[in-house]
């Protein structure tokens, strides 16, 4: 699938965060980081996977998991409710990097709640393919505690096609072939181990195969509960080039897209047009 192109640049900001266990001081943390985008001009701002909470465990999610709500209510939705408000205060588009709601069976989805610049919920995506990994010394199984989403989504933020999709998707180029994205987001917190080896390999090759921008916000460094996630917050052209980095730690990852870049990319090398499968 191949859209029209973006006819206006889009400024957007890649939040990095270390989150801990304090979901208040989290969301504290992500406010800041927000408003010091907006306050740079960005109009699209993308927060890490789980950046209300990295905590002791994964079942740590069940306490913190709210009910959806596209109109949530501080009492009851109060991450949601926060997001919300931050969108419509700082009058940007807000992608919510993900966080745990109730699910079927006990389990939470892993969700990307992205908020237009009038506080409107304009998109949900569940995170559909779960990580596992076990090296001897290192062991992951998100599917013990989430369940997996099974919609993959995109949605316009300006003018621009987004293709929405969480860390561990990465690995499944067939969930942004079929969306035909100018934009790919994805939020992340990926290991060290596996972001030493793969996260910018991923990231670029992404990019490059879809001949659009990307978007990688990310968990970035050593944590309360001694994970250490890779960070390497990223913005990639469609070229492969990377716009912005931040290794780890706190910050911003900031760039303007421009739709001519796209075109060009796009003319030069019409790799898109030339799909059979």
């Amino acid at each position: 699938m191949t859209l029209p192109l973006p006819t206006a640049p889009l400024r957007v900001a890649a939040v990095q965060l270390v989150s801990g266990l304090d979901v208040a001081e989290n969301m504290a943390r992500a406010a800041h980081w927000v408003g010091e985008a907006a306050g740079q001009g960005a109009q699209f701002v993308g927060l890490p996977e789980y950046f209300c909470l990295m905590g002791q465990a994964d079942e740590d999610k069940r306490a913190i998991a709210e009910t959806f709500a596209t109109e949530p209510q501080a009492a009851h939705q109060p991450l949601q409710h926060a997001l919300q408000a931050l969108a419509r205060r700082h009058g940007v588009w807000l992608h919510g990097g993900t966080l745990p709601l109730h699910a079927d069976g006990g389990k939470v989805s892993n969700s990307s709640l992205v908020y237009a610049p009038d506080g409107r919920l304009a998109a949900r995506y569940d995170k559909i393919h779960l990580f596992a990994f076990d090296n001897g010394r290192e062991r992951y199984d998100e599917g013990r505690v989430q369940a997996a989403g099974a919609t993959p989504t995109a949605l316009d933020v300006a003018g621009w096609h987004v293709a929405l999709s969480v860390c561990y998707d990465l690995r499944f180029p067939e969930l942004y072939r079929q969306l035909g994205p100018n934009l790919i987001c994805a939020p992340a917190a990926f290991t060290h181990t596996t972001g030493q080896a793969h996260w910018q390999l991923l990231l670029r090759a992404r990019a490059v195969e879809n001949l659009s921008y990307l978007m990688a916000p990310a968990q970035g460094g050593l944590h309360a509960n001694g994970r250490r996630t890779w960070g390497h917050t990223t913005i990639v052209d469609p070229w492969g080039d990377i716009l912005a980095e931040l290794p780890e730690g706190e910050g911003l990852a900031l760039a303007t897209l421009e739709p001519e870049r796209l075109r060009q990319v796009r003319s030069q090398l019409p790799a898109l047009q030339h799909r059979r499968l």
